[in-house]
């Protein structure tokens, strides 16, 4: 149990579920902008190896190269796409948020596949209406239709994914959500031109030269997550992991706790 401002909330810390996708350096990890599979390999020292099963050293020891946007889960502050730094380990402080998790089907508009405000906004009032307990949501989660397991291994790249509207991230904005967590490699369009209308749109950047004092600095997004089918829509406890890396975005772990009762 957990209780925040005299309001308890129960959740089984036994239970975590887990919408992370883990990197590997086989051919299932997913891949998106143009880049090739994670490097996971041993140090090599002349005629040392740093792997046990090479009888070579008492240790495995091994240099990893990946990227965080392109090679799995992933959470993002804007230093993603401002002129000046702006850090994932700076920017987010607090790891425990009440999520709500909503599914949704992008629209086909011309040769894309876009979630909409509308669409964005009708699945929040369906799960508002859930047996769910009632809570003010600080994140929001988004699961895409259709939900196959091959997101997780996917390959994104030249493929023109769905993308949320720059209406839809306004939308998310004004509804004071200060993480969004979505299942697709990017809430912007693979080829825009470098216009990132939902990125710049999400975090209220209006210049990414010259950052406008109401930009969202400690606003997240976290992209290439997955939620199975059997993960009801609904409210959730969300701890939001991120390894303590000074960069624009880290590999993360969200972790979802089912909230199984709440007294005001």
């Amino acid at each position: 149990m957990i209780a925040i401002i005299d309001n308890k909330y129960h959740i089984d810390l036994s239970k975590p579920i887990d919408i992370s996708i883990p990197l590997t350096n086989t051919d299932e990890n997913p891949i998106a902008w143009y880049i090739e599979k994670p490097v996971i390999e041993p140090v090599v020292f002349g005629d040392w190896i740093g792997k046990v099963s090479e009888g070579k050293s008492s240790t495995n020891f091994n240099n990893i190269f990946f990227n965080p946007h392109g090679h799995g889960t992933h959470t993002e502050c804007l230093g993603h796409i401002t002129n000046d730094f702006y850090s994932i380990n700076q920017s987010l402080k607090q790891f425990f948020f009440f999520a709500r998790l909503i599914t949704v089907e992008p629209e086909k508009i011309g040769d894309d596949f876009v979630i909409t405000k509308e669409s964005i906004s009708t699945s929040l009032n369906v799960t508002n209406t859930s047996s769910t307990p009632s809570v003010t949501n600080e994140a929001l989660i988004i699961r895409t239709l259709p939900n196959q397991k091959e997101k997780k291994s996917r390959k994104y790249s030249n493929t023109n994914p769905p993308y949320l509207s720059e209406e839809a991230a306004i939308f998310i904005r004004e509804s004071e959500i200060q993480h969004l967590l979505i299942d697709l490699p990017s809430v912007d369009k693979e080829h825009d031109e470098g216009k990132l209308l939902a990125h710049k749109a999400f975090w209220n950047v209006k210049d990414t030269v010259n950052l406008n004092p109401d930009a969202r600095l400690n606003a997240t997004i976290t992209e290439m997550i997955y939620v199975p089918d059997d993960i009801e829509d609904g409210n959730y406890i969300l701890n939001l992991q991120i390894a303590s890396f000074e960069n624009d975005a880290s590999p993360s772990k969200p972790i979802l706790y089912k909230i199984t009762d709440c007294r005001f």
